[in-house]
Formats: structure tokens, sequence, C-alpha cells
């Protein structure tokens, strides 16, 4: 089933197609050789059948590695499974509660391979958003992992408190432990033929792939529609400027419910026939342990872990071992080239810091879901020298410059479309074959969006000149009060929502403040009721009885008086400094 597309008008339209055009080509003038991620994968598959593309560990440490031969098949395996046994069919689109996993990917994949999309989502969300967006997704079909199945049948089946997904025909689980009345993925695929054909037509280039949603200052999710072309492309664009090839490897460590987990560390190695290693999350124990071991070259992460990786050092120093961890010596890593670090809010002192310590460079980028994961990185190839000086001199380390798919400008953040030059803040905006398709069912939000023929990000920055006359660009904040909490974007709506239920609040604001750990952390601004003290504990414990810990505040200030702006407008970002004391507070559940 293909979904209509949403009933835009004339003018918005023109908008997108001219954000989708990069120098002068539009988007339907393809800049890849490939037809679809099905035809890249099967080539890889015949013509280096037993070189591994996928090396997997569990959270226990279990190792498994599939090469692309292998892959293929098991992605052709469930792809019949999808299509004989649950009725998926192109332009459909599956969903998952899931984390990290080879049986993840290999669902991706199988997606892809008929046509349909994928709907990840985020577990860290709560219950009721999550519903949300499974009913708005329009999603047919949901796997889930069996540690996740109680909850996602609270979530599908309930119709209580905003829960409820109807159009969820089935619930298939993933794991270990097979569930009574329920179809099992490792059951199900083990007996299919490895070859997966079907008389609809093949997936193309504009099929869609990812749904992927995104918080919004209205505080309603928006879905973001990316084809696989946007993926391609955008992997593309990635390996071109990271001087990443097919004999390399890169490694995952990021979730893959988000871009940068599925485009950077899983497409782009894909896109050159290299190797990726998928770790069930990040640990400081085993980041450097498997770098070595698997003989990484570039690995990507956001801020966070760069934190994570100077307190683990500091704490095997402490007890006289390798900062590195035991028996991991820097010689063990003569193959590892660079991080790439985005989607969080990057410190100087941060970055300085990381690199002085472990004499490591950081390509620090930027980009967004709505242009498919990275639109610039600094240049690989510029000097030590020149990297600091992008990285430290101009009170934000720099973003770099734009990559080949797509183009960059700053913009008046009035929304007038008013291009500013060098050195002037404004609005970053970019247009290019890696611009997403549009918000799925939001054409308000898609005027707004590309209003004058550019993708606005919402955030502020400004670009500087270098000798060779390429624009290197920094980001300065956000002009959207978004908070963003190591890469993953709350609506401040949403929790104040949860504050306001609170006997003795008048106003409760959800503030966004510089954290070490994880850039930005989540904070609350609470004017109480005349003759009302509401106690500031029994409000972080309300919130994390209605919040994902991720979400819920960390820290509660009290106030009297509240920014606005002259239209009545609070103004959150002037709250924040009233947070600073907590700047280099590591919360913990």
């Amino acid at each position: 089933m293909v979904t209509q597309p949403d009933p835009l008008d004339s003018l918005t339209l023109a908008n997108i197609h001219s954000a989708q055009t990069a120098f002068g080509i539009p988007p339907q003038h393809k800049r890849i050789p490939y037809r679809s991620i099905r035809h890249l994968l099967s080539l890889h598959a015949t013509a280096t059948p037993h070189k591994v593309f996928l090396i997997h560990y569990d959270t226990d440490g279990k190792r498994e590695e599939y090469t692309y031969a292998e892959f293929n098949a098991l992605v052709h395996q469930t792809a019949g499974f999808l299509y004989d046994d649950l009725g998926v069919r192109r332009g459909d689109r599956v969903a998952t509660i899931a984390y990290n996993h080879a049986d993840t990917v290999i669902l991706y994949f199988a997606c892809w391979l008929i046509g349909a999309a994928v709907a990840p989502q985020n577990v860290a969300e709560d219950d009721r958003r999550i519903a949300f967006i499974l009913r708005n997704s329009e999603a047919v079909v949901c796997f889930a992992r069996d540690e996740t199945l109680e909850r996602a049948e609270r979530i599908i089946n309930e119709t209580d408190e905003g829960l409820g997904a109807p159009n969820i025909r089935q619930i298939v689980t993933m794991g270990d432990r097979p569930s009574e009345g329920y179809l099992h993925f490792n059951h199900e695929i083990a007996s299919r033929p490895d070859t997966f054909t079907s008389t609809d037509e093949r997936p193309t280039l504009d099929d869609e792939a990812l749904l992927v949603y995104t918080s919004g200052t209205t505080g309603a999710p928006k879905g973001v529609v990316l084809t696989q072309y946007n993926l391609l492309i955008d992997a593309f664009g990635i390996s071109q400027w990271q001087a990443i090839t097919g004999n390399q490897r890169l490694m995952c460590v990021l979730p893959i419910h988000h871009v940068n987990g599925i485009v950077v560390t899983l497409i782009t190695p894909l896109y050159v026939g290299g190797s990726t290693v998928l770790n069930r999350a990040y640990t400081s124990q085993h980041f450097w342990e498997r770098i070595a071991r698997e003989k990484v070259h570039v690995v990507s992460v956001v801020p966070t872990l760069l934190q994570f990786c100077l307190d683990f050092a500091a704490q095997q120093e402490a007890r006289g071992a390798s900062m590195w961890g035991d028996g991991i010596q820097r010689h063990d890593l003569r193959h590892f080239r660079h991080l790439i670090c985005g989607a969080g809010t990057l410190a100087i002192g941060l970055a300085r810091g990381f690199e002085e310590k472990f004499a490591l460079p950081i390509l620090h980028g930027y980009g967004l879901s709505e242009t498919t994961c990275y639109s610039c990185h600094l240049p690989i190839e510029i000097s030590w020298d020149e990297h600091r000086r992008w990285m430290y001199d101009y009170g934000y380390p720099s973003i770099g410059c734009p990559i080949q798919p797509n183009e960059m400008a700053i913009f008046s953040a009035d929304g007038s479309g008013q291009q500013l030059g060098a050195s002037e803040r404004g609005e970053i905006c970019i247009r290019g074959h890696n611009v997403m398709k549009g918000y799925f069912k939001r054409p308000d939000a898609n005027a707004e969006t590309f209003r004058f023929g550019w993708f606005r990000s919402g955030d502020e920055g400004f670009y500087e000149v270098d000798e060779q006359g390429r624009q290197f660009f920094f980001i300065t904040g956000r002009i959207k009060e978004l908070i963003n909490r190591g890469g993953v974007k709350f609506s401040p709506f949403d929790i104040e929502e949860v504050l306001l239920e609170i006997p003795g609040v008048k106003v409760g604001l959800a503030v966004a403040f510089r954290n070490d750990y994880y850039g930005e952390e989540v904070g609350a601004y609470v004017v109480p009721d005349e003759g009302a003290a509401p106690d500031a504990d029994a409000i972080l414990r309300h919130c994390r009885q209605r919040l994902t810990f991720e979400k819920a505040p960390k820290v509660v200030v009290f106030g009297t008086e509240i920014p606005v702006t002259t239209t009545g407008k609070y103004q959150r970002l002037r709250l924040q400094e009233l947070f600073t004391e907590w700047e280099h507070a590591q919360f913990r559940k």
C-alpha cells in the first residue's frame, strides 16, 4: 500500500524541489550509479561474497560475523517472511521497538529489498509519544525485542492515556526467547529460501526507506521521510569527504534507531564495500579494545562519548593501567584514523581535552534527520595546525565545509529569505540531494520549513572563509528551543505538561542547560503558586514516573519571574545561566 502524498500547494512543492536541488542539478538526476539499496547489496554479495560486511557484539560480548553473501541471504529470507507471511508490500512501513542487533540490521535491509520503509522507535521516549508515532506512521507491523515485548503490547493494544495503535496488524518478537502467541523472527526466517522474488515492481531510489521522528517546538513529533536515494547519496558524500574506502572498517556505538547510526556506520560501509562493527551500545571498557581487535579505522560518536573516554582514561591511570584499557597500548591502534563527531553540542574545552589526551583528530560535523545525516565536516586533508585553528580559535568548534551532495548558506533568522555574508549570524540553511522528501502528513510544517526554497534548520550559525575560498561553518546555538541531550532532541512542551500536573506549580519550564556529559541536560524552572512551596525532590520523582530518565528534568530551580517576548512567549534560553553550577555534573538513574 503506497500512501498518497500530502496535499501540498504548488508553491510548497516548488520550494521543496528547489531545496532538493544541488548546484543546479535537480533531484531526479541521480548522482550515483545504483538503482536501489537492493541493487548495491546484490553487487557486493556477487563481487565479494566472502568479504565480511557485519560484525556484531551483543550485550554479553558474544561476537558473530556475516559475509556479504551470508548477510544478503538472510536479508532475502527475511524479505520473504515479510512479504509472504506478514503481507508487507512496497510502500508499507514496518516499525521496530528494538536496539542495536544484527537482527535489526537484517530487518532494515529486508524492508528496503521489498521497497518498504522502516519506522524505528527510540525506546528512550515515553509510551504515549511512541504510540502517537506508531499511529501517525501508519506502520502495518511492529517488531519488538523480547525485552521490550511487554511494553510494546501495552503501547499498541491499550487505549487509555493516549496509547493504542490499531493500524499495527501484528507484533513479531525478536530475541532468544520466543513468546507464546507471537511469530518469532529467527524461527520464521530459518526455513525460508535465500532468494526473494515477488510480482511487485522492484524498489527504486525514490522509494521511501526511513520514517524517523524529530521533536518540534510545537511539541508534536514530525515524521521525516527519507528515500533510498537520500541514504545512498549522503553515504556517498560522507565516504568521499572522509576518504572511506572498501578496505576500511567502521564501528557503530550509536543507536541505529537514529540516522547517525544507520547512515554513517551501516549505509556508508555498504556504499564503499567495506565493513562495520556493530555494538549493542557504547561501553568505555570495550571501546578501544574493540577498535584494536577489529582493526577499526573510523568510529562515529557524539560529544558525550568523548567525555566518557576521558573519564575512563583518568580512572585507568589512577590505578596505574593503560588509559586505553587493560592490555591495550597506543601501537595497537596504529590503523585507527579519526573520530567523526556530531549530533550534539561540542564544547571547545572537551574537544581540546580529548585531542590532547589521545592525540587523535576529531572530524567535527553537522547535519539533521531532515538532511539524512551529515551535511558538512571538517576537511580531512588539512594540516594539524589548521585543524586546531578551526576547532579552537573562533569561539566554537567549526562544523566544517559542505559535503558534495549539498550546499549550505546562512540566512536571516527572521525567515525573510535574505542571505547573509561571512561572519554574519543567522539561520543555517541547506539544499541538496540529501534533503528529505518532506514531513509526513504535515503540509503546515513543510510550508514553513521550505519557505524560500532551502531547508531551514532552526539552528543559528555563521561561516568564515579560508585562503582557498572554502566556507567553514559554525553552529552557535538554537533559534528553536529544543533540548539536545546527547544528540537526542526533546521538545520542552512535553516535559512542561508533566510539570504542570504537580500541585503548587504555577509555571514550569523545561530548560536546556550546558553539560559536559550530554552537551545539554534537562532542567526545570518552576514558579510556585502563591502560598505554595513545592518540593524539588517531589517534582523530580513525579517527572521520572511520567517520563523516561533521559527526558526527565535532573535539576529544579525555583524563581518568581519569567522572561517573555513582547508577544508574551516564554524565553527559555535566557534561563540557562541559572543552571551553570550543574555544568560538570553527571546524572545517573
